[in-house]
């Protein structure tokens, strides 16, 4: 399957429904409690070089998410999918990954009280270990790059019949991904465009079917030199990519999953590429103006839209409603 419908994205809503905290949207428009605009208003015209540009900029808050990102979304309707059709083993999940998809499948596992296995490089930050450990499952740490913990991880299903997991390589994952559109446009139903950032392009694939299915523009922003999908655009198929950015801990994919370019090809996507000074001023922006900590991956989003004087990026028309997703807030503080 290399093409989502808007059929897998409903089910899969159903299917998790009540397993994850649904999304939060807030205006970011300035204002005190006595004369802020309504959410749904589109009368903000702040300064580009200090705001996103255009008028009625909405943020999706799904960092508030289960595990702090939205992959809780796809381990669930991952994991919950195969229980219901009796298709889970009894040696439970594996995924190689010491980042958010991994929490997310320990966490997701944990909830439905199923076995998982992660596998991370032995070099792996305690901290991640520590709380995979948290939700219960059994890690184990091999070699000194992530290429070795999949290889391990690969061969653990081999032997197991372990049940193998993706971060965003997967139709059921993607799918779960996208149920979040499905919830802005239950709060923003008049939406005009949704922006999101891109690595491996599993959320993209989810939030781009289900907006174009609605006539939602899609902005799909990646940093300048992780761009797995725009890369992929110009190919005209997925193809490997340099990885160097400072959001590349979350959107350092080397390659773009087929569901992602599938979803792209649509009149209502646009690719937008961004530098990473650009990444780091959006991640500061969010915080200096909105106490908002997110990761750098969740700022290249804003970026994308973010006035900062001729750079590129999509610029909205003044009466546009646009809807910007802060995807993840694992993250450290000290650079905040």
């Amino acid at each position: 399957m290399n093409e989502l419908t808007i059929d897998d994205i409903e089910a899969a809503a159903a299917r998790i429904a009540g397993y994850v905290r649904p999304v939060t949207v807030a205006s970011a428009q300035p204002g005190s409690a006595s004369d802020a605009p309504s959410p749904t208003a589109a009368t903000w015209s702040a300064p580009p070089s200090t705001d996103p540009r255009g008028s009625g900029v909405h943020f999706a808050l799904e960092f508030m998410q289960y595990t702090g990102t939205f992959k809780a979304r796809g381990a669930q309707n991952f994991i919950q999918t195969h229980i219901g059709q009796g298709t889970f083993p009894d040696a439970g999940v594996t995924i190689a990954s010491g980042g958010n998809a991994g929490l997310a499948c320990a966490w997701a596992a944990r909830e439905a009280e199923v076995r998982a296995t992660v596998f991370l490089p032995a070099n792996a930050p305690t901290v991640k270990v520590e709380r995979l450990h948290s939700y219960g499952a059994e890690v184990r740490l091999v070699g000194s790059e992530y290429a070795e913990a999949a290889l391990a991880c690969h061969e653990f299903v081999e032997s197991s019949g372990a049940l193998a997991s993706h971060a965003y390589d997967h139709p059921l994952i993607a799918a779960g991904a996208g149920t979040m559109m499905t919830e802005i446009l239950s709060q923003i139903p008049d939406l005009d465009t949704v922006v999101v950032s891109v690595g491996g392009g599993g959320l993209f694939a989810g939030v781009a079917t289900t907006a174009t299915f609605h006539g939602v523009r899609t902005v799909a922003v990646e940093p300048r030199n992780c761009r797995a999908l725009n890369a992929a655009l110009e190919a005209g198929e997925p193809v490997d990519v340099p990885v160097d950015s400072v959001a590349a801990d979350s959107l350092g994919a080397r390659r773009a999953t087929p569901l992602a370019v599938a979803a792209a090809q649509s009149d209502l996507v646009t690719s937008v590429l961004v530098d990473d000074a650009q990444i780091i001023e959006a991640r500061h922006h969010l915080w200096g103006e909105h106490r908002l900590a997110v990761e750098h991956a969740a700022a290249t989003a804003l970026a994308g839209i973010h006035g900062s004087g001729e750079s590129e990026g999509y610029v909205p028309e003044p009466d546009e409603k646009v809807c910007v997703v802060l995807c993840g807030a694992n993250t450290s503080l000290g650079d905040l």
